[in-house]
């Protein structure tokens, strides 16, 4: 697909190129030296300023390829570096843009350096609709709605963006339903986090709700809290299958003693070498993936040691 090669600043005149695709209206004609015009310029500005600020910005060609691939949310607009060669991942890009309707603009390394929020964008940065908004409530009637069972992973104090985009990543592998973290004390679904998480952000919600009252949510609705904590049972001898939600703590403390009380078992990874604790993504895809495994075993095989009594 060709790219639009316009200098910089001429974003006016690509999509009033493109708007009969877009849907986009051209901008209204400019009429030089006047006031007005300088105020309504102005105000048109700022108006662009902040429908940007509301939107999401995808930083990094897989995370752009990704969105338009599963197309579960409009992508508006495709900056794209003009020096970069439209071969493997961006001639799809380019071409699953062409598909869709979306802008595709050219501009300098240097534009988009200045643009990228997580500082990798690969010569590519998209602006697309918010993901949708979920509450615990609202998945889980969705879930309900559908028949599915529902698999909850809440990871109190999550501040890093890589563990985030990890966790989500192996999520969705695992069939998670969704991510939930507080309010106050993780990030959101940043950039970073997306680019991490590999396309997984655009199936598996991340959720930003209190931890402790989503979890008496959750077993109010026959869910079963399990938590991640050192000293607990292996997680091959306890039962992960059926509605769950699997409860990790901060990277630094750990499950506090506020979340273990929540949690009707509590589960350890065994460490052979000498360290304390693994990262809250690994451990994370350990769990969801011991669940996928005791998924698949036959009837009557599941979990045996879980119903070992030991003798004497």
């Amino acid at each position: 697909m060709p790219v639009d090669k316009s200098p910089r600043g001429s974003t006016r005149k690509s999509a009033r190129k493109s708007g009969k695709h877009s849907g986009q209206k051209a901008p209204l004609p400019q009429v030089k030296g006047s006031l007005g015009h300088g105020r309504a310029q102005h105000g048109r500005r700022a108006g662009a300023r902040d429908r940007r600020s509301r939107l999401d910005q995808l930083e990094g060609r897989n995370p752009v390829f990704e969105a338009l691939n599963r197309n579960r949310r409009r992508v508006l607009q495709i900056l794209v570096d003009e020096r970069a060669r439209p071969v493997g991942k961006l001639e799809s890009i380019l071409e699953l843009a062409r598909k869709r309707g979306v802008e595709v603009t050219s501009t300098s390394r240097p534009e988009l350096d200045s643009m990228a929020v997580g500082g990798v964008h690969n010569g590519v940065i998209a602006l697309a609709e918010p993901l949708p908004a979920w509450t615990v409530s609202s998945r889980l009637h969705y879930l309900e709605e559908r028949g599915l069972e529902p698999l909850f992973i809440a990871v109190d104090e999550a501040q890093y963006e890589q563990n985030l985009g990890a966790i989500l990543r192996s999520a969705l592998g695992a069939g998670a339903s969704a991510l939930v973290v507080p309010t106050a004390r993780s990030r959101g679904c940043s950039p970073v986090v997306q680019r991490i998480a590999m396309g997984a952000a655009e199936e598996v919600p991340l959720i930003r709700e209190g931890i402790s009252s989503s979890l008496a949510h959750l077993k109010r609705r026959g869910l079963r809290i399990i938590g991640a904590a050192r000293g607990g049972r292996p997680p091959w001898e306890a039962d992960l299958t059926g509605p769950l939600v699997l409860v990790l703590g901060g990277e630094d403390k750990g499950l506090s003693a506020t979340l273990r009380r929540r949690c009707e078992e509590l589960v350890g990874i065994p460490l052979l070498g000498d360290l304390s604790s693994l990262n809250v993504g690994v451990s994370a895809g350990v769990l969801l993936f011991e669940r996928v495994r005791q998924m698949s075993l036959p009837s009557g095989e599941l979990h045996p040691a879980a119903h070992h009594v030991p003798s004497g």
